[in-house]
């Protein structure tokens, strides 16, 4: 079965168009989308000692946490949210909105360039996976249906965020 499913998902890759392995993407759209961050690299070791069991499976290995289980959902301070990995800032509390869809959400990174855009063919769905700048770890998919000025909805684990409260607010 996985083998006809890793097939199945090639087909589909190479219908959509895509032919870069994952590594190329993320580092296609670490030279289109990230000028200036110095991208940080380490071992799975290095990682495993660095972040939880649930941090690794969801920032090193795209995984994805349950809905309404992040207490980042009800984080209403203001403050920014940052990498779990690296500590690269990425998201502003301005931004963060209530999409009623169970993890945190964002209409706009905190900087250009700092959560990449990369193509996203698992599960046999086109998608726009967010990676972070810096460490190339998974944050989550954005989607078109967000709030305005941006239309954009940043669907973030929040596993692989750290919230850092601003200093007149912590």
């Amino acid at each position: 079965m996985q083998r006809f499913l890793t097939g199945f998902l090639a087909c589909v890759c190479l219908l959509a168009g895509c032919t870069k392995t994952a590594d190329e993407a993320l580092a296609a759209a670490r030279a289109e989308q990230a000028a200036g961050i110095e991208p940080l690299e380490l071992t799975p070791a290095q990682w495993r000692e660095r972040l939880t069991p649930a941090q690794y499976q969801i920032l090193r290995e795209a995984g994805t946490e349950r809905a309404f289980t992040s207490p980042l959902l009800n984080e209403h301070r203001d403050g920014t949210f940052i990498c779990a990995g690296c500590e690269l800032l990425l998201f502003s509390s301005a931004t963060k909105f209530k999409s009623g869809t169970g993890w945190p959400s964002f209409w706009e990174p905190i900087a250009p360039g700092h959560v990449l855009n990369v193509r996203d063919l698992s599960w046999g769905m086109l998608r726009t996976e967010n990676v972070c700048a810096r460490c190339g770890g998974h944050l989550g998919h954005v989607f078109d249906d967000g709030p305005a000025p941006t239309g954009q909805r940043y669907c973030m684990n929040g596993l692989a965020l750290t919230f850092v409260p601003s200093a007149d607010d912590s």
